[in-house]
């Protein structure tokens, strides 16, 4: 049987977003324990949030609606880059870890403004239509 794509998990954003998803949880776990209802619980909403979003977006009709979301999941990526900033500061991850997580944050930042750019074009061409 043939598996159902859709169309979100072709999006770069989605795809990165996942990505950078595993390397955080993979990441909690060198946190303390004394993190686990603080900073370890916030990060990690904040990082599902991120392919969350961009899926519900993908998935509305209007432009309008569609930037919503993904301006959404660009304020819980900036989020998830803070977090990882906290997280290097307090000596829970390596620099190395750090310069991964936003290597990935970069490139799913890039991908929402391509997105946003574009649904913003549509959302003007649909308000021409109906004046």
């Amino acid at each position: 049987m043939e598996e159902v794509v859709f169309s979100f998990e072709k999006l770069y954003a989605w795809q990165d977003s996942m990505r950078l998803l595993k390397l955080v949880y993979a990441l909690l776990e060198k946190f303390p324990q004394r993190e686990q209802f603080a900073l370890s619980s916030q990060l990690r909403r904040a990082v599902v949030s991120v392919p969350s979003n961009i899926a519900e977006g993908n998935g509305r009709f209007s432009a309008k609606d569609q930037l919503r979301f993904f301006e959404i999941a660009y304020g819980s990526l900036m989020e998830v880059f803070c977090q990882i900033k906290i997280a290097r500061e307090l000596d829970y991850i390596s620099e190395t870890e750090q310069v991964e997580a936003k290597a990935l944050i970069l490139s799913i930042a890039k991908s929402l403004s391509g997105l946003s750019r574009h649904r913003r074009q549509a959302e003007q061409t649909e308000n021409s239509k109906t004046f």
